[in-house]
């Protein structure tokens, strides 16, 4: 009998590894059938390995690091807290903005039990969930009206196809936006029912082209913010403040995209131009729409502002239903809002205000802090402290550069690349970015809590 065979006939059975007692200790901990499948991979890649001329141990005491490895893949939660290293403060394929300790602590308690989402407490008859955020929304922005749905995109959708189903919208050529994952505003107009009126071209479009196409097919005047891109040089825009006035004289309303949707004074920061939410009501717009996780710094979720005789029938839209957000959404979106009502408050507890406005001085800091960790952790590894630019992400002011610091790796032997990948499906996981075949590790977007246990991923990655 030949090597393979008899490493084939000493592989042990399913039911033998099964006995074992690392399998017996798995099997309190998970569900059976996780346990088996581990078992079975396990077994199924020793049975190739040795056909393929390899020589395996093959002891059932030998199987349990691969069991256990294959046995971690298939009970890890697909979706896992990653490290974020790029820079990009709101990175959309990350999760976007990362939640408030206030809106983590309202998500558990509303979570862990039962919460008056739809029960009215003072009258003892059913509520309505938007009702949880209104006032505040209304508070902090000054909107007669206001209302939640599960995205900025379903905002947009339920207002265009309430109030312009079968009527012509009119919206310039130059803000026919296209949003993440390719969803496209003549799209999602379309979708709605609405009717698009294409006016002005790319880079210039003037109020007389928007009083060009008004007609009794008209149904509403639209805005969208290029909240995701800009067009300099030989360009023109309407003002909010002028669409709004050519509204009034021909008795239509305006809705306005704002994609973003700005509360806090960004100014500090050299190229931020986003205009704020209540600046914007206070010129006239009858609806006004943006997201919840991007520069407002909490949870997924669109918000719609203005007219409350709008809003209510936008609210009472059959559609509405299928847009709507869950309790932990408004937990969240509730906890992040109230921030708000001190502008101080919201700097210091929302991470994605204090990761845009934190000072050069204080990441240069941070990245010197990482570098000492990993010269500790990893001697292998070449060490060095450079100044980048970040970026804020998530169509959100768009050609903003803001003054970073990275810490760049560069290992014997090991790409920068092949370090990303490893660093990428390791414990954490870590992305960062690469450049001149270097890693950097941009610290704007790592928490301080977060720098040890990045360091010691970097030394887990160098090791494999």
């Amino acid at each position: 009998m030949n090597t393979k065979e008899q490493l084939l006939r000493a592989l042990p059975s399913v039911d033998e590894v099964l006995r074992s007692q690392y399998c017996q200790g798995w099997l309190r901990e998970h569900p059976r059938r996780f346990v088996l499948k581990a078992v079975r991979q396990t077994l199924q890649a020793l049975r190739k390995d040795i056909l393929a001329g390899g020589r395996p141990q093959v002891e059932p005491s030998a199987l349990k690091g691969p069991i256990e490895q294959a046995l971690r893949r298939l009970t890890s939660p697909s979706l896992r807290p990653v490290i974020n290293a790029t820079g990009v403060v709101l990175h959309t394929n990350l999760g976007r903005a990362p939640l408030s300790e206030r809106a983590l602590r309202a998500v558990l308690e509303v979570s862990r039990g039962y919460s008056n989402l739809e029960f009215n407490l003072a009258e003892g008859r059913r509520g309505r969930r938007f009702e949880h955020v209104q006032e505040l929304l209304r508070e902090i922005t000054g909107a007669e009206g206001a209302t939640v749905f599960n995205n900025n995109a379903a905002a947009v959708f339920l207002a265009l196809n309430t109030l312009a189903s079968g009527r012509q919208v009119v919206l310039s050529r130059g803000e026919l936006v296209e949003i993440g994952g390719s969803f496209r505003i003549p799209e999602v107009m379309a979708k709605s029912g609405a009717v698009l009126k294409e006016v002005g071209t790319t880079n210039r479009t003037r109020l007389s082209d928007y009083e060009g196409a008004i007609s009794t097919e008209t149904a509403l005047l639209m805005k969208v913010h290029r909240s995701n891109y800009r067009i300099v040089g030989f360009t023109e825009e309407v003002e909010v403040a002028q669409l709004v006035a050519l509204a009034r004289r021909y008795g239509l309303r305006v809705m306005y995209d704002l994609g973003s949707g700005c509360l806090a004074e960004l100014a500090v920061l050299a190229g931020a131009d986003e205009p704020l939410v209540p600046q914007v009501l206070k010129e006239g717009v009858d609806l006004l729409s943006f997201s919840g996780d991007k520069l407002l710094g909490g949870p997924q979720a669109g918000i719609l502002l203005g007219d409350a005789e709008l809003i209510g029938r936008i609210n009472q839209n059959p559609l509405a239903r299928a847009m709507r957000v869950d309790k932990m959404t408004l937990a969240a979106l509730e906890a992040t809002l109230y921030a708000y009502a001190d502008p101080e408050l919201a700097r210091k507890e929302l991470p994605t205000l204090r990761m845009l406005l934190a000072r050069p001085e204080s990441l240069r800091q941070k990245a010197r802090r990482l570098a000492a960790l990993l010269r500790r952790y990893s001697k292998e590894v070449q060490v060095r402290v450079t100044e980048d630019f970040s970026e804020a992400g998530g169509g959100s002011l768009p050609g903003l550069r803001l003054l970073s610091y990275s810490v760049a790796l560069r290992c014997p032997g090991l790409s920068a690349q092949k370090l990303q990948e490893r660093l990428r499906v390791g414990e954490p996981p870590v992305v960062g970015k690469i450049r001149d075949d270097m890693l950097l590790l941009d610290v704007r977007t790592v928490a301080a809590e977060q720098l040890r246990p990045l360091a010691q991923a970097v030394k887990a990655a160098v090791a494999r």
